[in-house]
């Protein structure tokens, strides 16, 4: 069994790309040496290899010995981080930055202060102007120490100048420093639990946010501070379910880089998450005008010309753009257009979903169990659901465990697993009880869904639908009720089985998308 390092290393050898494996070989070239032909034919070997084998590459290299093998590949994974570094420091700019600091330290370690200053004015010139706070602290570290072994004229004002930098620069990072925990403690809240539940839940969001937001004007923050105080506020307004709020934060933030875009490359991440941010908050306000402009910005960046895109930064673009296109097909009611791009992907969502964390993949689980449920298409509703239910982290998004059972339930009875639903319902009530989440939506399913276990005839059978319908729609106005239909349309579903016509759930969202959109709604998918 491949160990730790074997694992990393084989890794690393398969994500590169055709041109770095290129450079590699020149790179490696340049050192004509025993020891590095070895280090290259073993990069050959594991290159080949769909699964890493160490017996099977020992064997077909018996220059490769045994006991230099670990020392061996831990060499040829710092030469190929090496290569990698060379090849793309251009293309970053903290990476230049920190190359520039760099010669500027081994410059001043050979005792040329002069050049090293020259190396560090450079380095200075293009933190600043990419608002780079950490190397620009170290940069201003580097000119204090050459302060020491330079007299100039003017050298204390220069050490006055460089101080107020310092504190200065100090501020701007600690504010940052504070609004990105405030942005990871909110983060993990939401992942434990979803959207606030209750007043208990509010208050202790609200109390944490607030404490902890440090007392700043917006108006005097840098670019990177209110990037991240946006980025703070978007995280708490979507925590508590307030999207008119979300949205204009995130409007905001999106805005910083519309008003600034040579900032863009050295923060393409952040810009992307607050392109996501907002596609967020238009979809959960139903804009759905604006939702496409705003997931065009998105898509043209995949194909931007000029922009250098990580392998890090290709993959989230592909995890947001199919995200937001099956979030565009919630809105329209398209369920079927949204199922027929899942089965497109083929085996690629099976990679795709590989590369997601875990509570990105719960969510998608979801979404796609609610196309497909959408579609009438109940077993495979059923497969994707029990992929969330069959998780052992329940605590991970608990609410999404929760509303995934009850789906799960009523896709059993669609498909009239009748014997099953008691089961069911026993499991969903403990598992409910057992997290404390048994609300008004979920025991207005639970005892619906009682009832249909007494095999009611048609006429009972529409008035049980009639009073879950009643009971429901005052939810979908309740602030900590609403939270349940975000994804699941149970109102749609409920109509469709009052309708006297026979309309399937998808025909009614469509007919509902279609009133609310209105002229921006596709032609071809009007009912």
């Amino acid at each position: 069994m491949a160990n730790t390092k074997s694992d990393a290393l084989f890794q690393l050898i398969r994500s590169m790309s055709k041109s770095e494996k290129r450079h590699f070989k020149l790179f490696a070239s340049a050192y004509g040496d025993t020891e590095n032909m070895k280090f290259v034919r073993l990069f050959d070997l594991i290159d080949k290899q769909r699964e890493f084998d160490e017996e099977k590459i020992l064997r077909k290299e018996p220059r490769l010995k045994p006991e230099q093998f670990s020392n061996l590949k831990a060499h040829l994974y710092g030469q190929i981080m090496q290569s990698l570094r060379q090849l793309h420091a251009n293309k970053d700019i903290d990476m230049t930055i920190r190359g520039l600091i760099d010669n500027a330290q081994i410059l001043y370690n050979k005792c040329l202060y002069i050049q090293c200053e020259k190396m560090l004015r450079k380095a200075k010139k293009m933190a600043i102007q990419s608002e780079n706070l950490s190397l620009l602290l170290d940069i201003l570290k580097w000119e204090k120490n050459i302060l020491t072994q330079t007299i100039k004229t003017g050298s204390h004002r220069r050490v006055n100048k460089i101080i107020a930098e310092t504190d200065k620069t100090n501020a701007q990072i600690s504010h940052i420093n504070a609004f990105s925990n405030l942005i990871a403690k909110l983060n993990a809240f939401y992942q434990n639990m979803g959207f606030i539940k209750n007043q208990k839940d509010f208050d202790k969001v609200h109390k944490y946010f607030f404490q902890y937001l440090p007392e700043t004007s917006e108006e005097e923050l840098g670019f990177d501070e209110k990037m991240y105080f946006y980025n703070a506020y978007v995280g708490y307004y979507f925590f508590i379910q307030d999207f008119d709020q979300a949205l204009a934060y995130a409007n905001k933030w999106v805005g910083l880089f519309d008003a600034q875009p040579d900032m863009m490359p050295a923060r393409l991440e952040m810009y992307i998450k607050g392109v996501n941010s907002l596609l967020i908050a238009q979809w959960r306000l139903l804009s759905y005008e604006h939702f496409v402009e705003t997931q065009e910005r998105l898509n043209l960046l995949a194909n931007q010309k000029g922009t250098y895109l990580t392998d890090n930064i290709r993959l989230i673009l592909f995890k947001y753009s199919y995200t937001h296109e099956i979030n565009r097909r919630f809105m329209l009611g398209d369920f079927a257009g949204g199922v027929e791009m899942i089965e497109n992907m083929g085996t690629d969502i099976d990679a795709f979903i590989e590369k997601m964390d875990n509570h990105y993949r719960i969510i998608f689980y979801y979404k796609i169990s609610c196309l497909y449920f959408g579609n009438s298409q109940f077993h495979d509703a059923i497969r994707w659901l029990n992929k969330i239910i069959n998780l052992k982290d329940v605590d991970l998004r608990e609410d999404i465990h929760s509303f995934a059972r009850i789906m799960n339930l009523i896709s059993h009875y669609e498909i009239g697993n009748t014997d099953l639903i008691e089961y069911y319902i026993k499991s969903l009530y403990h598992f409910l009880l057992k997290k404390e989440d048994l609300h008004q939506y979920q025991k207005s399913i639970l005892l619906f869904l009682k009832a249909l276990t007494r095999y009611p005839d048609a006429s009972q059978l529409l008035s049980e639908f009639g009073k879950l319908r009643e009971r429901l729609v005052p939810l979908t106005k309740t602030t900590y009720e609403k939270r349940a239909f975000i994804y699941f349309d149970m109102i749609s579903w409920l109509d469709s089985k009052l309708d006297e016509t026979g309309r399937t759930v998808q025909e009614i969202i469509r007919e509902k998308a279609a009133r609310r959109i209105g002229a921006q709604y596709p032609p071809e998918l009007k009912p």
